[in-house]
């Protein structure tokens, strides 16, 4: 067979064009398909952590959990207290578990301090950037379209890092402002890429419905926190926690749950161990 090299060289473009389309759809759907893991937010073993830094990240390792996510960071240069990123990568890596989030200020995604945001989170390998609480925004529709604009910005802006950044909630995020809480305000305003890191416990105390929220805003809740609250004891067989946790698998494809209950003063890991233990049973 007589083939020109003109036909040849189409030919080869388009197989490759295909191969490359195969790949990159073969990688997608094992990113769909990765199976979620299971984080804690450091704030609820802080009594613990605050004292002892290594030992608090390595007992947690050993109590199967495969990320913690940080607090109280404000952009500053170390992460926390006077651990600077680089140490405590170091900590994660000796104990084989990653970092799965960063709970920070509004001021840690602004101005000079976003770059140091960036910076450390990179080292720390973290892809996401959560406000941890916005009062001064979520008090009318006004601020609230402002700090939805301030997520949207910088969203883009730390795009090309592959992070993204969120919101979590608490109880006032769920007072009403003209017939809508302040919660629905922002994330009807929110880009899509914009994390929605619901807590269920803040969400029913602040008298928000969690399952009402994860069907109204579907794929939005990449992280998600788990917490108790009075109608929904942590528990195996909670209908209304197999809802919360089929809601994230099907609507959401939630990467990482992330447990946020802790003992009496956050110190003591007893109630970690329950909750992973629930939570092994469930996802």
């Amino acid at each position: 067979m007589n083939i020109r090299r003109r036909d040849f060289l189409i030919s080869s473009v388009g197989a490759a064009a295909c191969l490359h389309s195969s790949v990159l759809s073969a990688l997608a759907q094992e990113r769909r398909s990765r199976p979620p893991a299971i984080g804690i937010q450091l704030y609820c073993v802080r009594g613990e952590f605050e004292k002892d830094v290594p030992g608090t990240i390595k007992k947690l390792a050993e109590l199967g959990y495969q990320g913690v996510e940080f607090y109280g960071y404000g952009g500053t240069e170390n992460v926390f207290q006077d651990w600077s990123a680089e140490k405590l990568r170091a900590v994660l890596d000796e104990n084989k578990i990653r970092c799965c989030g960063i709970h920070l200020s509004v001021g840690a995604l602004q101005g000079d301090a976003l770059a140091r945001t960036i910076k450390n989170n990179q080292i720390l390998g973290n892809r996401f950037l959560i406000v941890a609480a916005a009062t001064d925004y979520m008090e009318s529709p006004e601020k609230i379209g402002q700090f939805a604009q301030l997520l949207n910005e910088t969203a883009e802006k730390v795009r090309e890092q592959r992070m993204r950044v969120g919101y979590h909630c608490h109880g006032f995020d769920f007072k009403k402002i003209n017939d809508q809480t302040a919660w629905d305000l922002l994330f009807s305003q929110a880009a899509p890429n914009v994390v929605m890191q619901l807590d269920t416990g803040n969400c029913a105390d602040g008298g928000g419905d969690p399952i009402a929220i994860l069907k109204k805003f579907p794929n939005r809740a990449a992280t998600f926190h788990v917490k108790s609250y009075p109608a929904a004891p942590l528990k195996a067989d909670s209908a209304v926690w197999k809802e919360i946790i089929q809601l994230c698998k099907e609507l959401h494809r939630t990467r990482w749950y992330i447990v946020e209950e802790g003992e009496a003063e956050n110190q003591g890991f007893e109630i970690a161990k329950a909750s992973i233990e629930t939570l092994k049973k469930m996802i």
